[in-house]
């Protein structure tokens, strides 16, 4: 495997903290997403890149292996495990002895080498070429785009992963930046070993009607003079439909009321739901005629 510089590929430094990361892969995510680049083979390859990058160094366990040993960083374990069987294996067989074990300066090329082609971690041959632990497949990272009316209800989604149709259901009631895990439906695993993890990252953008809090959301309604005045009925838009609401004569402009249960509903509780607020935002009329500028002209003598 070649080495491969994530963090080029990313444009951070190795100095980054986890937070710089996490902004940089966002950015160029969304820059390459194939939603925004159909038919653009090139943003989907930078996008898979970013992805992988993303898997190695958005987790400081995994950044940690990949500072330490490079391409070899999804083995790492197997190579201290080694170093662990090696001490174990001299001290049985050969406690006469000392020295034998891996170098601090050792090429770590070398011990993998041994695992995939050649001989075992205590310098015997494999028959097989091949290691005979099974690893763990790579996990991936996607992200999926939802709108606010798409998250307030429970439905299927099909991916395509590997060539391989996945479907799954997302729960009504799911969040921006909210992280799930299929397990095994990542890339498949070594040497018959389990097949990593799908993580799905789901990013929910504004809405032009509703404003989301929590589980609570928040719209504006226009309420003309007259209705304000004289009170009467406007209608307003629930994540469910359309309900009439009452104005009370005399309604200051910016009053919110509380409609209990029309909000977002609560994710994973079915038949619990947050408040929907409602701001009235009284018009003033406009192009008055005189005659109605001389009734103002009354009202405001009276």
């Amino acid at each position: 495997m070649a080495y491969i510089d994530y963090y080029k590929i990313l444009g951070v430094d190795k100095s980054a903290t986890q937070d710089e990361i996490k902004k940089a892969y966002r950015k160029l995510a969304r820059k390459y997403h194939p939603d925004l680049n159909p038919d653009n083979k090139t943003a989907e390859e930078k996008f898979k890149e970013l992805n992988e990058a993303n898997e190695v160094l958005g987790d400081p366990e995994n950044r940690a292996k990949y500072d330490k040993y490079g391409e070899h960083w999804k083995h790492g374990e197997e190579y201290e495990k080694a170093q662990q069987q090696q001490r174990q294996y001299q001290q049985q067989n050969y406690s006469g002895f000392s020295g034998g074990d891996f170098g601090e300066d050792e090429d770590f090329s070398d011990f993998f080498k041994s695992m995939f082609g050649g001989t075992d971690g205590f310098g015997r041959r494999n028959a097989r070429g091949s290691a005979s632990g099974k690893f763990k497949g790579q996990d991936i990272h996607a992200e999926l785009n939802l709108s606010l009316r798409d998250a307030a209800k429970t439905h299927p989604q099909t991916f395509d992963i590997n060539g391989k149709k996945v479907r799954i259901t997302i729960p009504a009631g799911v969040y921006d930046g909210q992280q799930i895990k299929l397990k095994g439906h990542g890339n498949p695993g070594f040497n018959a070993g389990p097949g990593g993890d799908l993580y799905i990252t789901f990013h929910i953008p504004s809405d032009p009607d509703f404003e989301r809090t929590g589980n609570d959301l928040k719209t504006k309604v226009m309420v003309d003079l007259y209705t304000a005045v004289l009170g009467g009925e406007v209608k307003v838009n629930t994540m469910d439909g359309g309900v009439n609401l009452k104005v009370k004569p005399g309604i200051q402009n910016g009053v919110t009321v509380r409609l209990k249960g029309k909000g977002f509903p609560v994710y994973k509780k079915e038949g619990q739901f947050g408040d929907l607020f409602v701001t009235y935002e009284v018009k003033l009329p406009t192009d008055l005629t005189d005659r109605q500028k001389e009734l103002f002209e009354q009202l405001k003598n009276t």
